[in-house]
């Protein structure tokens, strides 16, 4: 077992560890195998100390969740932020945008969607406010490069936000389970099938 060692690092730099160890450990069992003692054990400090930084396991979850979000929707704001594109350039920028803000840290993605998270509480309630927040820059992303498009309505633009959120999900797992592909590697594998759908499209 590979732990992380923590004398005398400052707090701030030890909460980040048990954060990188908790967010591995939540994208390997999920909230429901989250273990404080493993994490403790795994980030070479004392289960009274996890304890002590995060308060229980809610917290130590909230903790990791609103980490990734911050960051993925971060990465994300700035890639939807030039509306006046076509839909498959604003979808390539948005995944190089993820890949990129994942690439620390793959497992954060399922972190933030993890479905073994019970139905209340300080986790749940984070997870589902940054599900919210990205679910909310997918559907501005998707509203802006269909804007005009008579033939889509409302439902249509939340049924083709929830695809992609599909989408990047399946990705992202693709990826967990061939960690040796890099996000520049994986952008350019996702330019190649968007610009192969798009021909098929025009073809069709």
């Amino acid at each position: 077992m590979t732990t992380v060692g923590t004398k005398r690092v400052p707090r701030p730099e030890r909460e980040q560890q048990i954060l990188d160890v908790a967010a591995a450990e939540i994208g390997r069992v999920g909230f429901a195998g989250l273990s404080m003692a493993e994490v403790a054990a795994r980030a070479g400090v004392s289960k009274p100390l996890v304890y002590g930084y995060f308060g229980t396991k809610d917290g130590l979850y909230a903790a990791c969740v609103r980490r990734a979000g911050d960051v993925l929707t971060e990465h994300i704001g700035a890639a939807i932020a030039d509306a006046e594109v076509p839909l498959p350039v604003m979808a390539e920028r948005t995944l190089e945008a993820i890949f990129t803000a994942l690439q620390p840290r793959p497992h954060d993605w399922n972190v933030i969607f993890d479905q073994t998270l019970p139905e209340h509480g300080e986790a749940a309630d984070a997870a589902r406010a940054v599900r919210r927040r990205i679910a909310g820059q997918a559907a501005t992303g998707a509203s802006s490069v269909v804007a005009g498009d008579s033939r889509l309505d409302q439902l249509d633009v939340s049924a083709l936000t929830e695809v992609w959120m599909g989408l990047v999900t399946a990705l992202v797992n693709w990826w967990l389970r061939h960690p040796r592909q890099t996000p520049a590697q994986m952008t350019e594998r996702c330019r190649r099938m968007i610009a192969t759908v798009a021909d098929a499209g025009v073809d069709g």
